[in-house]
């Protein structure tokens, strides 16, 4: 078994893996703890986002849908076949129709599906494809905390970023956030304030990738933050 499989549970949570590859690290979960709850967090977080983007369908699309299909014939009529003297020069008006409705109801699925498939200058649609760039790139490396529901950072060196998933952290004091921070040979630096995503629950945080960081931690901080670290850290993970 070779350490390469460990790096797909991105990728392997998100359906990005070729049959082939993905075969055989459905293998590789029956026999590796870490790596199944890995792809299980992942996938709840892939679940949490997508629910945050979750669209209401303009009223009465599917009405409109419907009543252009059943006004559309599916297959064109079955007839005799007839042995024509000359060749026909121009389409029967009952074929033309028949094409144009046809059309029809093609450009409102394909203009429903683009609608609800396209890329939208929505905010959070924006960071959940950027999210996923990183857990799918070529170069994405996930390292988890030793504890269970510990924290979970996937980097990826092409994309220059980290994506932080928080895991199960302690319940906050009263006015108190929790605060990540890059460590490296360069210092201490923050990444900013995890988000609340639900009861003792945080959303995936995505982060520059400064060189040197060796280590993601994280602190609870008195509200607002702090320039350093003034608590011992809840949560500490060594990238190399």
């Amino acid at each position: 078994m070779t350490a390469e499989l460990h790096t797909l549970t991105g990728a392997y949570a998100l359906d990005a893996v070729p049959e082939e590859e993905a075969a055989a690290f459905k293998r590789h979960l029956r026999g590796c703890d870490a790596c199944r709850q890995e792809v299980q967090e992942l996938r709840e977080t892939a679940a949490r986002l997508g629910k945050s983007l979750a669209a209401t369908p303009p009223p009465g699309l599917r009405e409109a849908t419907l009543t252009a299909v059943s006004h559309t014939r599916q297959w064109p009529p079955l007839v005799a076949a007839v042995r024509r003297a000359e060749p026909t020069k121009k389409p029967s008006v009952r074929i033309a129709l028949w094409s144009a409705a046809a059309a029809a109801v093609g450009a409102l699925v394909f203009g429903l599906v683009t609608t609800t498939t396209e890329p939208a200058a929505d905010p959070a649609q924006q960071q959940l494809a950027a999210v996923n760039s990183v857990l799918t790139a070529p170069d994405a490396s996930t390292v988890k905390g030793a504890k269970p529901g510990a924290p979970t950072v996937v980097t990826s060196q092409s994309q220059g970023k980290v994506v932080l998933l928080a895991g199960d952290l302690p319940p906050l004091a009263p006015g108190r956030v929790y605060q990540v921070w890059l460590i490296g040979a360069s210092g201490v630096h923050s990444a900013g304030l995890l988000a609340e995503d639900g009861p003792h629950r945080t959303r995936p945080m995505m982060t520059d990738l400064p060189a040197g960081i060796d280590r993601v931690g994280i602190t609870a901080e008195p509200m607002g933050g702090s320039r350093t670290p003034s608590t011992p850290a809840v949560a500490m993970i060594d990238l190399a």
